[in-house]
């Protein structure tokens, strides 16, 4: 019997909310058309496997595969994340349990800011900046994720990502991925981060 498969979310706002940060154009094109192709490569990978359990293993390419849905399915989740970090009219200072956190990990909000934003802006090729809760440790760390994958702490909880794969802001910033992660930060949705983080601290 087939198992679950991944489906595409709805943006919680409208294409042209996060103008003048983010184009509309730029927001149907990355949602629509990239954010779907990676539900549709993660769901194929699962059929993949599903065959292969009933026919045998013999002669597949499960590494391949596996390599697929890994990337696919991160490349899901990471999206999934990025639509709710951000909103129209978003920006400025967290307040409450992830304010205190951040003062606590990163001494203050500006060092944070900064050391998030050239995390985010020195990603090599593509990939995301990442604020993450690690537990082992009990403190938020950022994060370098090239593609969706690599680099990746096990068991950390992203709580905040940037998009700096190309298709994010080449539209609207050409190749200045500096001024998109700088611009970025007006629609940063903080109440998403702290409900994130106080979830994953129960």
């Amino acid at each position: 019997m087939p198992g679950k498969r991944y489906s595409l979310p709805n943006l919680p706002y409208k294409y042209n909310a996060l103008e003048p940060t983010i184009s509309e154009k730029i927001m149907t094109l990355h949602h629509d058309k990239h954010h779907l192709a990676y539900v549709n490569g993660a769901n194929a990978a699962l059929d993949k496997l599903e065959k292969a359990r009933q026919t045998g293993f013999a002669g597949i390419d499960v590494r391949g595969i596996s390599r697929d849905l890994a990337f696919n399915a991160s490349g899901h989740t990471m999206h999934s994340l990025f639509w709710p970090n951000m909103k129209q009219g978003g920006g400025g200072t967290p307040g409450g349990r992830i304010a205190d956190q951040i003062n606590k990990d990163f001494g203050k909000f500006d060092s944070f800011k900064e050391q998030f934003g050239n995390t985010a802006k020195q990603v090599e090729g593509s990939g995301w900046g990442i604020l993450a809760y690690e537990p082992a440790s009990d403190q938020l760390i950022t994060l370098q994720a090239e593609k969706h994958m690599d680099l990746a702490v096990q068991g950390m909880t992203p709580l905040l990502a940037v998009d700096v794969w190309e298709h994010a802001y080449y539209l609207d910033y050409v190749n200045d991925r500096a001024k998109y992660v700088d611009a970025w930060w007006n629609v940063v949705n903080w109440d998403d981060v702290a409900a994130r983080f106080d979830k994953v601290r129960k």
